[in-house]
C-alpha cells in the first residue's frame, strides 16, 4: 500500500468563507498515483471545517445564515472571557465537521451527483491549513 500527504494553506480576508477545494484534492490524487484507495481531507484548526455538499451559491449563503443564527459572531460565549473572540467559530466547526473521506476509484474521486469538497472558515484572517492524506494502491 502507498500513501501520499499534502497540505493546503489558506488565509481568508474575511472571518467566514467557504472555498471549494475539490480541484486541489483532485490534483493531489493525480500526484499520488493511487488508483484505488481513500483520501482523507481534514481541517487542521479547531475553527475551520471540511465538508461535502453542492457548489451552489444560494446553498452556501443558506449555510452561512443558518450557522450565524445558531452561533452569532456577536453572541456571548464563556470561551471569549478567556481573552479570545472566536467562541462562535468553535461551535460552527462542530456543526460542519472536521473532515471528509472519499473513495478513489480508477484514479478519480468517487463522488455522488453534485458532491464537492469545501473548506469552511469560521475565524479567518490568519493562516490555516488542510491536510490531504491518500492511501491505497
Amino acid at each position: 500500500m502507498k500513501s501520499y500527504r499534502e497540505e493546503l494553506w489558506f488565509e481568508t480576508p474575511t472571518k467566514r468563507a467557504y472555498i471549494n477545494i475539490t480541484p486541489q484534492v483532485e490534483a493531489a490524487v493525480r500526484k499520488s498515483g493511487i488508483k484505488e484507495g481513500l483520501v482523507l481531507v481534514n481541517a487542521m484548526h479547531i475553527t475551520a471545517s471540511v465538508y461535502i455538499n453542492d457548489d451552489e451559491s444560494g446553498l452556501i449563503q443558506d449555510y452561512d445564515e443558518f450557522l450565524e443564527k445558531l452561533a452569532p459572531q456577536a453572541g456571548r460565549y464563556r470561551h471569549n472571557e478567556t481573552g479570545e473572540d472566536n467562541g462562535d467559530a468553535h461551535i460552527k466547526r462542530q456543526i460542519m465537521g472536521r473532515e471528509v473521506t472519499v473513495a478513489i476509484t480508477n484514479g478519480k474521486l468517487d463522488f455522488g451527483p453534485w458532491e464537492q469538497i469545501f473548506y469552511g472558515e469560521f475565524d479567518g484572517q490568519r493562516r490555516k491549513r488542510v491536510l490531504i492524506k491518500i492511501i491505497g494502491e
